[in-house]
């Protein structure tokens, strides 16, 4: 009995206080009591509570009227945990798993950290369930996703990571589930598709990778599907047409292929965004789209689609977004962008971009009728012709105009100051000609203007010192002229850019300069400017880049420069500065100097940039000496402290005189010459584009040394390179002199002014100006003259025993090459095939920036050509053993992917630093092969430049670059990747914002 009672007594204790110790936490017993100490216990996880939150939860108030908590009305448990957007710092606390009634918890855009407790699958009620937005980390418990009454579960923007777990039942009632932007890996789990509830479903920006899963087709139910960005690969599932409920399909950034069904929006009445950008999607846009009826967004950016926009517009008008470009669109009316006529009749469009859709024509005037809502519009990278209509005034909405890349052969309207919310305005390298509006100084809110590349003329308007907000502006590459307005210096917002170079811009820089506080970057350089340089510059306190050469300024560095803390590129050659070195610059943060080519003297200092020769440029100063060794100057001596003494008359004319008896002897040597041969190839005097101002066979004589073996740096098939200095600018120059006792080397002078005369790209060589002329025994003498590349080839370096890439400027290197292409091929206006890519083609500059050169065997393609590149021919093989594509052993004519071939050994080259034609591939085995094998056999790391073994390296990265290196140099042209797919797959693979 006594026994009996004392279980009895014992059992009621235990069932009053039930404390069961589970996984090392207490769980209290399902009582009030057991709720309020489960949240006390949640609260002190918590280190930061910047508003106040849990000031409430204390023993004042009850439970339930603490902030944030919500109970039920019968029991007074807690069902709701409700505290988004509160900035608490702190974890997560397994004590949370006791709050057994819980039916929401939602702690979203806070700062919370660590791991979801396992306790978590204990809260059987949880109906929602929302932590989006925090910083949470470790793997989802495998135990949650068998909650029978989950609707709702975000766990969007965290840390997560793990595999998703694979054990979602058919009978589940989950509506929505959100788990985008977290580092999961591997795969989507097939058991989602039983989920047939499932109304939302998000994995956007998780590198789970593989396919979409078969069982999807059950989800009948699904409204929103997201799943960009995650590595997902093979064909575009079918069945996703048929999800009859679907009003959001979005997959972009992947590598998902396919074509889209003729009647897209029969079998889909609801979709309102479809959303496929980069991936590689082909075939046409279907004119069924126009049936979209609740369209509200399309985005089919970076496919592989062609053909005809034949979209009729004007039946979406729900449609607010439409994103078409990059794609390789056609126009049947070569003259007009029809469709233009109903997206005019969309009244709610709000962004329009074509950037890079191949569209040719002439812009109508009822652009100025297109939605008032509109915000965005761009077009840049296309054939458009014409002029830009003046209707664009009517665009009152507008706060970005990008036209960049065009083809447009008239004025910027005035019409164009009507923008008022103009924010954006990039018209840059599409031949707009005639003078800068001055209503441009209307444009109160515009922060960024790019007019660069054009050939606009005249003087900058004094109006744009009204343009209060602009941060960056860029002028260069006109035929501005006259001096600056004092108006432009007033802009005390700029803070990016003021780039003026590449005009003909002349008068002193205005004492106003300094007002510009903030500026990053100022850019004179190639203009006529002259005097000093202002004092004032020192008020330029954020100046990072400065560049003043190829001018006419003179006088001392000034002593303003000691002011500018965060100056890192100075550029002053080839100007007429005088005066000794300041040494205060040992004790400035400069990465690169350039003082070449001026009057500078005395003693060079060897501290900071001074140290280092790859950082430093003194040529061309010849009373400059010390300076480290690597300099190579002569040792300071007290002589060169004294002021050399001016030479008298007598001596100026004995020295003058027999130099001029000389010049006028030759000159008439020359003359008589050219009376008796008249041997001149009149095609190759105009195949160069007008603005070269030629220059003459004595200059290039004389800035060479008359073609001294010294001053020679490389020879080719049909040229020798050689060193020069002109002489009236101290201007190095590159000069290509053709041999044309050699066959076809006059045929290769031609296509390279062919190719180089229309074209100019931050990635090509810059040609200067062309010699067609005799010498001085009166043969034929054609050179080139180009822009120099003191660092030399990618072979030099690529192959040098002093000189080391490591992977950074390898990657660095390629991006530029790949860019180079993809302008010859897509952007230029014409298809240009350099037909000759390999490692000695490509030039470094001072900062390492490769340039593409040698277009001695390019060819211009037309349309037809293009469509027809794989007819055979007879045509001469072009390009270097190894680097042409095996096509062109067989006569098949020159196309674009015999480039994308050649950029692929390249890049093989540059990863593995093995030449194609290195004596170790012998019997069928070349580069590309050996590569592949690696890369299918798991072994890259063995193939390897060794050198960059020695580095931090990314195996993924290596793996990755050789993957492209294969694919673009497959044996089978229509294997190989386009440029727009190799560009678009370095620079996601090394995320590098353009400016």
């Amino acid at each position: 009995m006594l026994l009996s009672l004392f279980s009895k007594e014992a059992l009621l204790i235990v069932v009053a206080l039930v404390i069961v110790h589970i996984n090392g936490v207490f769980v209290f017993g399902s009582s009030v009591v057991s709720d309020r100490e489960s949240l006390l216990e949640f609260k002190s996880k918590f280190t930061d509570d910047p508003q106040g939150v849990f000031i409430s939860w204390n023993d004042s108030l009850p439970m339930c009227e603490w902030k944030g908590v919500a109970c039920g009305r019968r029991h007074q448990r807690v069902t709701s945990l409700n505290l988004p957007g509160r900035g608490l710092v702190g974890s997560l606390s397994p004590y949370l798993g006791n709050l057994s009634f819980l039916g929401y918890l939602i702690l979203d855009q806070n700062q919370i950290q660590g791991s979801i407790p396992p306790e978590f699958g204990y809260l059987y009620r949880l109906k929602v369930l929302s932590l989006s937005n925090n910083s949470l980390t470790g793997e989802i418990p495998a135990n949650m996703s068998s909650w029978p009454n989950l609707l709702f579960l975000n766990l969007n923007r965290n840390k997560l990571s793990g595999k998703i777990p694979d054990t979602f039942s058919s009978h589940s009632v989950l509506s929505t589930f959100q788990v985008g932007k977290n580092d999961f890996t591997g795969g989507i789990p097939p058991s989602i598709g039983n989920v047939t509830s499932l109304q939302s479903l998000s994995f956007s920006y998780c590198p789970l990778g593989g396919s979409i899963p078969e069982s999807f087709k059950q989800l009948k139910n699904l409204r929103q599907i997201g799943l960009g960005e995650m590595d997902l690969v093979g064909a575009f599932p079918l069945f996703f047409y048929n999800l009859s409920m679907l009003e959001i399909l979005s997959f972009p950034e992947n590598q998902l292929h396919g074509t889209l069904p003729s009647d897209l929006c029969l079998s889909l009445p609801h979709l309102k965004q479809l959303s496929l950008a980069f991936n590689n999607f082909n075939g046409f846009l279907p004119p069924s789209i126009s049936n979209c009826s609740e369209l509200e967004a399309i985005d089919v950016a970076l496919n592989n689609f062609t053909g005809e926009i034949d979209i009729d517009f004007q039946k979406l008008q729900n449609l607010r977004i439409v994103i078409l470009g990059p794609n390789s669109f056609q126009n049947r009316d070569l003259d007009r962008l029809t469709f233009f006529d109903s997206l005019s009749n969309c009244s709610n469009l709000e962004l329009l971009e074509l950037e890079g859709s191949q569209l040719r024509g002439v812009l109508p005037s009822l652009l100025g009728n297109f939605s008032s809502k509109l915000y965005y519009l761009g077009m840049s990278s296309n054939y458009i012709s014409g002029s830009l209509p003046s209707s664009i005034g009517n665009l009152l909405g507008l706060t970005t105009l990008s036209l960049t890349i065009n083809n447009f052969n008239g004025i910027i309207p005035e019409s164009i100051g009507k923008l008022q919310s103009l924010q954006i305005l990039y018209l840059d390298n599409s031949h707009f000609s005639g003078s800068i509006p001055r209503s441009i100084g209307n444009l109160s809110s515009v922060t960024k203007v790019a007019l660069s590349g054009n050939k606009l003329e005249g003087t900058i308007p004094s109006s744009i010192g009204s343009c209060k907000s602009l941060i960056a502006l860029d002028l260069f590459g006109n035929n501005l002229s006259g001096s600056l307005p004092n108006e432009l210096f007033q802009l005390y917002s700029l803070s990016i850019r003021l780039d003026l170079s590449d005009n003909n811009l002349s008068g002193l820089l205005p004492q106003e300069i300094g007002n510009l506080k903030v500026i990053g970057l100022l850019d004179f350089s190639e203009n006529r400017f002259s005097g000093e340089i202002p004092s004032t510059i020192s008020g330029c306190i954020s100046l990072q880049t400065l560049n003043l050469s190829g001018n006419l300024f003179y006088g001392s560095m000034p002593e303003a420069f000691r002011s500018l803390k965060g100056l890192e590129y100075v550029d002053m050659s080839r100007n007429n500065f005088s005066g000794s070195i300041p040494t205060y610059l040992q004790q400035t943060p400069l990465q690169r100097l350039d003082i070449a080519y001026n009057n500078f003297e005395g003693e060079v200092p060897i501290l900071g940039v001074f140290a280092n020769t790859s950082a430093l440029s003194v040529t061309g100063n010849i009373r400059l000496c010390g300076g480290i060794p690597e300099l190579h100057l002569a040792k300071c001596t007290a002589s060169y402290s004294k002021k050399s003494k001016k030479p008298s008359v007598r001596v100026v004319l004995a020295i003058s005189l027999p130099i001029i008896i000389l010049g006028l002897a030759v000159a008439s040597f020359v003359f008589f010459n050219r009376c008796i041969k008249r041997k001149r190839d009149k095609r190759s005097d105009l195949v160069l584009n007008k603005s070269f101002e030629k220059i003459s066979y004595g200059r290039l004589f004389k800035a060479t040394e008359g073609f001294s073996s010294e001053n020679l740096i490389g020879t080719g098939s049909f040229a020798s390179v050689y060193k020069g200095v002109i002489n009236e600018n101290s201007l190095i120059v590159a000069i290509k002199v053709l041999n044309l006792q050699r066959r076809g080397g006059s045929k290769s002078f031609i296509a390279e002014c062919d190719a180089l005369k229309n074209i100019r790209h931050r990635n090509l060589v810059k040609v200067i100006t062309s010699c067609s002329s005799l010498d001085y025994q009166g043969n034929d003498f054609k050179a080139l003259v180009y822009e120099f590349m003191p660092n030399g080839s990618l072979e030099s370096w690529l192959y040098s025993i002093h000189h080391m890439l490591n992977l950074a400027q390898r990657i660095s290197i390629i991006k530029d090459v790949a860019c180079a292409l993809d302008y010859l091929h897509c952007r230029c206006g014409s298809i240009v095939v350099h037909c000759d890519l390999k490692p000695s083609n490509i030039l470094l500059d001072a900062d390492m920036v490769a340039h593409v050169g040698d277009f001695g065997l390019a060819k211009i393609l037309s349309l037809e050509e293009v469509s027809s590149t794989n007819e055979s021919s007879a045509s001469v093989i072009r390009g270097t053993v190894g680097y042409a594509p095996p096509e062109y052993g067989l006569g098949n004519e020159v196309s674009m992917s015999g480039d994308i071939y050649s950029f692929g050994i390249l890049l093989l080259e540059m990863l593995t630093r093995k030449k194609p034609v290195d004596p170790m591939f012998e019997e069928g085995l070349g580069l590309h092969s050996y590569t592949r094998s690696a890369l299918n056999d798991g072994f890259v790391l063995q193939i390897i430049d060794p050198m960059l073994l020695n580095e931090d390296i990314d195996e993924e990265t290596l793996i990755s670059l050789v993957k492209i290196g294969v694919k673009c140099s497959s044996d089978s042209p229509q294997d190989r990747m386009d440029i727009v797919t190799v560009v678009r797959e370095l620079f996601s693979m090394f995320s590098t914002s353009r400016p």
